[in-house]
């Protein structure tokens, strides 16, 4: 056969099996029996093993799993992701619409969906072709699981139009799936996974895609991260729109026209939940209009539009065999109890918090004790209440300590604190907490870093502050327990690596105190380069509108320590970046910029500037980039084939540039 006949029956095989998987795992309405598709693939299979020219990204063949990766690279998300904030009872929900309604109006309606219990996923499609799949990771910044992500046979390779555009949905593994690998681990006497969530987790994050091959994977896809192309005016229009393009979507979603049509639905899916063939752990509900959700807006953490219910948590009687003591990065020392192992929420649960010994004696919790226990959101456990009736009289009174379980220093109650706090500087438990806070994902995220990698290093004396981290040499880390050749180097690659991150990273990093991760990036941005921030007085600080007083007093006082001081200069000696590296904020009241105060709309395709460059080029001058033209957008900018928001602009008579204006006044 030669080259030009090949091509044109590889095309063909192409497309057949590729509508032949869409039929079978996405509308569940295969048109061949499974031998049929597996003999077209063997075909193809074997043409383009013979003709490697004809081998495509988006072949059926590709979606086997290729090499073993060497790690996860960082991938940055083209619009954040952001979590959901919680409902646990029907008067959060009626808050939550009554706040909708209060900024939106009552002519507001809803969409809601079940809300999968699997991993969130973004993917990205360049001319309708599947270019990046990643995890959320801490909703910026994620890590590229292309490979894995393939291997989901509803995921399409290539959509039915030549779009580009990121998606986001959660990938999960289903009832029949996760009970077969269990199945399979039992015959090889290993652990099984303790439930389909963590499956699909564990799946999509090995290095070698095979595997994730081999699990049968799902997906739905939820959500467009970026609706300016699109033309679509509401979420329910979007997602017929995924529907169009060859996703798969959850077909158990509902328009709600208020928000007891909400009530209704979550009752109705309470009750079906056990029927599912897949994990379920709420309900998201969604404000519809696109333009509402505009003008709702958003917190640092969540949208104001969206809200998750989250179902009653299953509640069981264990018994509470003893009390353990935790000392954290801050010093506070915090009980947790040690529980007779038991089933909650798909889980085996052995330890719950009790927060402090006001609680315990509020509870009256005594060791020995019946407890009932049960999952905050199903995630963490906690002690509910005593059974008291169940005593036997052999239960046991806990008193905390006087002295840190870690260093024996003597244990204080700060003025206003409910907590027990450790303030020696050198205990060894808080000096390990903050540097396993200092590797986490929101600060400088060092992959194979984990709990247990600095609990080795810290116990053999080879780290002692965050600085000796980037001092870590191969001959050092061969040495440790359970840690090989390529492990070590990888380590030694992400600790590396960690040095170019931003400066809010490192801020957040360094644990001082009242300063979290939206604080940090407020300050890298405001200050630039950590020389400024070290020098900066308090009323400098408060000028700035996040920055209350307990925070301006944490941060003075901490760059007042000589010891702060050395472990920066420590830092930066090794070469650990020390600037802000993001869009440079411009006060609104000092920028002479046209874009300062102003809401921007960006609709069409651009050709000079990418649609996220020059979002950020806006943003750094003091303007807001909107995603739905309303009257409060002052000025559209429309490219090529702008559809329906440039309309709307000229219905509504307002200001419209083309990428010319824009590219002048942006001076680029």
């Amino acid at each position: 056969m030669d080259l030009q006949t090949a091509e044109i029956r590889v095309k063909e095989l192409q497309k057949l099996l590729n509508q032949y998987n869409y039929e079978y795992h996405v509308l569940d309405q295969p048109s061949v029996p499974d031998s049929e598709y597996d003999t077209l693939l063997r075909e193809l299979n074997e043409m383009e093993e013979q003709f490697p020219k004809l081998k495509t990204a988006d072949s059926p063949t590709q979606r086997v799993g290729g090499e073993i990766l060497e790690m996860f690279e960082k991938v940055q998300h083209q619009s954040q992701m952001l979590s959901l904030g919680n409902a646990f009872n029907e008067q959060d929900l009626r808050d939550f619409d009554r706040r909708v309604r209060q900024s939106a109006g009552d002519n507001v309606s809803y969409v809601c969906e079940l809300k999968i219990d699997g991993l969130a996923v973004s993917l990205r499609y360049q001319d309708g072709l599947f270019i990046l799949g990643a995890t959320r990771g801490d909703g910026s910044t994620g890590e590229n699981i292309t490979a894995n992500l393939r291997t989901i046979r509803s995921i399409p390779l290539r959509l039915n139009r030549d779009i580009s555009m990121e998606v986001r949905g959660e990938a999960f593994m289903p009832k029949s799936s996760f009970e077969a690998l269990n199945k399979v681990k039992a015959e090889k006497g290993e652990e099984a996974f303790a439930n389909p969530r963590n499956a699909a987790a564990g799946s999509l994050r090995q290095l070698d895609p095979r595997i994730a091959a081999s699990r049968n994977l799902d997906v739905f896809l939820y959500g467009v991260s970026d609706t300016g192309e699109t033309g679509v005016q509401s979420h329910s229009e979007a997602l017929d729109l995924l529907d169009t393009l060859g996703f798969k979507t959850n077909k158990e979603r509902q328009k709600c026209a208020n928000i007891e049509e909400v009530m209704t639905y979550i009752q109705h899916w309470t009750n079906e939940r056990p029927n599912l063939q897949y994990d379920i752990d709420g309900i998201v509900i969604k404000v519809d209009s696109l333009e509402d959700q505009e003008q709702l807006g958003t917190t640092a953490k969540s949208p104001r539009w969206a809200i998750a219910y989250k179902f009653p948590a299953e509640e069981v009687v264990t018994t509470l065999i003893a009390i353990d003591l935790s000392v954290g990065r801050t010093g506070v020392v915090t009980p947790t109890a040690i529980l007779t192992p038991v089933r909650v929420a798909g889980t085996t649960v052995q330890r719950a918090s009790l927060h402090n010994e006001d609680l315990i004696r509020e509870k009256d919790i005594k060791i020995g004790d019946q407890v009932v226990v049960k999952k905050a959101g199903d995630i963490i456990p906690e002690v509910v209440n005593v059974l008291a009736d169940r005593r036997t009289g052999e239960e046991v009174e806990f008193h905390m300590p006087t002295h840190c379980p870690e260093c024996a220093s003597d244990l204080v109650r700060l003025d206003g604190e409910v907590a027990l706090r450790c303030i020696n500087p050198k205990c060894p438990a808080q000096i390990r907490e903050g540097l396993i806070h200092f590797v986490s994902r929101n600060a400088m995220n060092i992959d194979g870093l984990g709990e247990k990698v600095i609990s080795q290093l810290f116990s053999e004396n080879l780290i002692q502050d965050v600085a000796d981290l980037y001092k870590l040499t191969y001959e050092q880390l061969i040495q440790l327990e359970r840690m090989g050749e390529k492990s070590a180097n990888n380590l030694l690659l992400a600790i590396e690596a960690s040095k170019a991150n931003s400066l809010e990273k490192l801020l957040f990093g360094l644990g001082i105190r009242h300063v979290g991760a939206k604080a940090a990036k407020t300050l890298a941005q405001q200050f630039e380069k950590m020389d400024a921030l070290i020098t900066a007085d308090y009323e400098q600080l408060t000028a700035i509108n996040e920055i209350g007083e307990k925070m301006a007093d944490s941060i003075v006082n901490y760059f007042g320590l000589e010891e702060a001081k050395a472990l920066i200069g420590e830092l930066q000696s090794a070469g650990v970046n020390m600037e802000y590296q993001g869009p440079k904020l411009i006060p609104i009241e000092s920028s002479d910029s046209i874009f300062a105060g102003k809401t921007v709309v960006l609709t069409g395709k651009l050709e000079k500037l990418k649609r996220n460059e020059a979002k950020e080029k806006i943003e750094a001058l003091g303007g807001n980039v909107s995603g739905s033209v309303s009257k409060k957008t002052d000025i559209v900018i429309a490219g090529e084939d702008a559809g329906s928001k440039l309309a709307k602009a000229q219905e509504l008579g307002l200001e419209i540039w083309d990428e010319e204006r824009l590219v002048e006044e942006l001076n680029v």
